[in-house]
């Protein structure tokens, strides 16, 4: 099994925190995390959706792909609703 990234600590996905998060997503990357655990997650709207987009074009450019993993359930479904969930991989 996957070792989950223990430098992201998120407990929302929202337009709130969208920014926050994607600092701290793209310094994991910087950081060379290719696994997000999106356990601690408990809040999130369609801001999530786009922060995760970012995080794995970020992660593409820096030639990485990422895993999410325990992805909340309604950012899953938000993720199909637009038609995103296949780039967006999960374990």
């Amino acid at each position: 099994m996957a070792e989950a990234n223990p430098m992201l600590s998120l407990d929302a996905l929202t337009f709130e925190s969208a920014r926050g998060a994607l600092e701290q997503g793209c310094a994991a990357i910087a950081a060379g995390e290719t696994i997000f655990d999106l356990g601690g997650v408990s809040a999130a709207d369609s801001s999530g959706v786009a922060v995760l987009l970012a995080w794995q074009r970020r992660a593409l450019k820096a030639g990485q792909r990422l895993t999410f993993i325990n992805v909340p359930e309604n950012l899953q479904m938000l993720a199909a609703l637009y038609g995103v969930d296949q780039l967006l991989p999960q374990s």
